[in-house]
């Protein structure tokens, strides 16, 4: 397949612009799911694990159905990094998806949840596939492209652990709140999504693209605010929140 580089550069632009403009809109309000969905009595919800299945594979489909028709010949940086994103989107499609507890999604969110990741998945394979430059000395740039995979692993650990604790917080059938605790939970209110968002940084450090980049300040914009808002949320549920928790960066916000 041509490399529609254009395209590429538009598409990366809107996604920028995307996360900039979610991050002015909801500066007082947060995207209605999860413990911040406010719903009227005829809006329609999905069950969360089908939600989060639904939505996140297309992410995963993408990517791999270019690599299936690409013609163009195998070049292991290329593949390795188109890995890594897939890698992470194997975890949320078919492990993540399958163990969360959370509550309904409303159908609307699942289906632009959807249309992002299809877009994306299509943005980040296109052009690892079709449009990266990777000659026979890719590795030459080993010290940037080891730090980004090491940045996304690291990232990734944290996001899983910290899923893994919110997940436990309770029981089968509960449905109160509790404070959580362990793991970099210590430190901030939001570390699944600090590891998530460390994770795209580190991917835009390995591929040093316009693409992985633009995806990484749409995470930053997305979710850095919702973990704002559960910071708040929890400072206002519990009266003996840890004082020195911050939101998402350590000792700093």
């Amino acid at each position: 397949m041509h490399c529609y580089e254009d395209l590429v550069n538009c598409l990366s632009s809107g996604i920028i612009l995307m996360g900039l403009g979610h991050l002015v809109h909801h500066r007082k309000t947060q995207t209605s799911y999860g413990r911040h969905m406010v719903l009227s009595p005829p809006a329609r919800t999905v069950p969360a694990r089908l939600a989060w299945f639904l939505q996140e594979i297309p992410a995963l489909l993408a990517p791999l159905l270019l690599m299936l028709t690409s013609h163009k010949p195998s070049i292991t940086g290329k593949h390795l990094l188109l890995g890594t994103f897939c890698t992470h989107y194997f975890q949320r499609t078919f492990v993540y998806s399958l163990l969360t507890r959370g509550r309904p999604f409303p159908l609307g969110v699942m289906v632009a949840a959807g249309f992002f990741c299809t877009l994306n998945g299509f943005l980040q394979g296109h052009y690892l596939l079709h449009c990266a430059h990777f000659d026979d000395e890719w590795s030459a740039d080993y010290r940037l492209f080891l730090l980004g995979l090491v940045l996304f692993y690291v990232g990734m650990a944290i996001n899983i652990h910290s899923d893994y604790i919110l997940r436990n917080l309770r029981k089968p059938g509960e449905v109160s709140y509790k404070i959580p605790t362990g793991g970099l939970f210590e430190y901030v209110s939001g570390a699944n999504y600090l590891g998530e968002i460390v994770e795209w940084f580190g991917f835009a450090v390995a591929t040093w693209s316009l693409p992985a980049l633009s995806f990484a300040v749409f995470s930053l914009s997305f979710i850095g605010p919702r973990a704002y808002y559960h910071h708040r949320f929890y400072q206002k549920k519990f009266k003996d929140y840890p004082k020195l928790r911050k939101a998402l960066i350590p000792f700093i916000f």
